[in-house]
């Protein structure tokens, strides 16, 4: 649901008159590679012969890989990366985790989309925490997808979804959608559960119109490869290259729980994933936005080191993410690589960089917001940025 100023109450104009320097001009978008990628065969320990000795049917090669470091090597279908690594765009954070890992694709998700510990279940998103504390309205975060995910969803103000800003707008504007909140809104804003329903329309309805309005005067010139993650990363592009007032994005990419069979079909998704991110960071350098966008990519865990006996890997734990963006401190592998000899009694990669010092590091020094205020609590922070 989504926006037009038809029928809203005066009252929540509120949402439209908030000063746009609460939220600056840095804007931070978030991919998930969902189902748990394969860090091990995505950037590969080449010289460790652990590596090749616990996955005899699955290692990737010498021959098909891009070294980076002497030590490290890209899946040769990151080739398109590894174009934006040359230009120092691209920052890998190996051993990212947390303690007490969850192997549920679900609870794993939620820990990451909340920024909770293992032990702790919360209902809102620290994406979604983030525009309920310094951006206050709906479309100060967007999802490119048709429904909204838990880490946009904050406690007062939820991000909005859309993959089709058009279309959106025209579904805000049906008669249903106007006669709700014509007649019901004042009668329920005091009710707890129905006042927030009902805010959270108004928002939507207002945020449409103004993703609409604002992002139909930008149109990707851009070659984007024929795929729907691609067509996700297109629309971000015309979302941040038109200067819309929004400061987080997030974009998932599905398919990566490989347990079978999976050389070929993990070939794929980062070929898949690479080929969108050289066109997506291209689109933005050409709009001049690029400077003021910073990219994470992360999963909700990583992969066994050893192969199972399918062809593929089970669930994991500690996984590398990748940050690009044109202002990196420390571009390249951002620190030492997995340590293959000290495992977990599962056979799992020990954590060695918490991920909410990622999310951290994000908020203090590239959103200027308070990581403690946002999280809930204090982490380390890091020196990619």
């Amino acid at each position: 649901m989504a926006s037009s100023a038809v029928l809203v109450p005066s009252f929540m104009k509120a949402f439209e008159n908030l000063d746009p320097t609460l939220l600056g001009y840095k804007k931070l978008v978030v991919i998930q590679l969902s189902g748990g990628n394969d860090g091990l065969n995505t950037i590969i320990p080449y010289r460790n012969d652990l590596y090749f000795s616990n996955r005899p049917g699955i290692s990737i090669p010498k021959n098909k890989l891009i070294d980076i470091d002497g030590e490290l090597g890209l899946n040769e279908n990151l080739a398109p990366l590894k174009s934006l690594y040359d230009k120092g765009y691209v920052s890998i954070i190996n051993n990212v985790g947390y303690p007490n890992p969850s192997r549920s694709h679900f609870r794993s998700t939620d820990i990451w989309h909340t920024a909770s510990s293992a032990g702790a279940y919360l209902d809102s998103g620290w994406m979604g925490r983030y525009i309920d504390q310094y951006g206050k309205k709906p479309y100060s975060g967007i999802e490119v997808d048709d429904s909204l995910s838990l880490i946009l969803k904050g406690t007062t103000i939820n991000g909005v979804a859309t993959k089709d800003a058009k279309k959106m707008f025209n579904n805000a504007k049906t008669p249903f959608f106007s006669k709700v909140l014509e007649t019901q809104t004042e009668v329920h804003l005091s009710e707890h559960n129905l006042g927030y329903l009902y805010k959270t329309m108004v928002g939507a309805k207002s945020s449409a119109k103004y993703i609409y309005e604002t992002s139909k005067t930008t149109t990707s010139t851009q070659s984007y490869p024929n795929n729907p993650f691609a067509k996700q990363l297109k629309t971000t592009a015309e979302f941040i290259n038109s200067k819309l007032d929004t400061k987080v994005y997030y974009v998932s990419m599905g398919g990566f729980d490989t347990h079978a069979n999976q050389a070929n079909r993990h070939a794929r998704l980062l070929k898949t994933y690479s080929e969108a991110m050289e066109v997506f960071v291209k689109d933005l350098e050409a709009s001049d936005s690029f400077k003021d966008t910073l990219i994470l990519t992360f999963s909700e865990f990583g992969r066994r080191v050893q192969q199972n006996a399918a062809g593929g890997t089970d669930h994991g734990a500690a996984n590398n993410l990748f940050v690009i963006g044109k202002n990196l401190k420390k571009p390249g592998i951002y620190n030492d690589s997995p340590d293959l000899s000290n495992l977990d009694k599962n056979g799992d990669l020990h954590y060695t960089i918490d991920f909410r010092s990622v999310y951290a590091t994000l908020l203090d020094q590239w959103l200027d917001a308070s990581h403690s205020k946002v999280l809930g609590n204090s982490f380390n922070t890091l020196n990619f940025i």
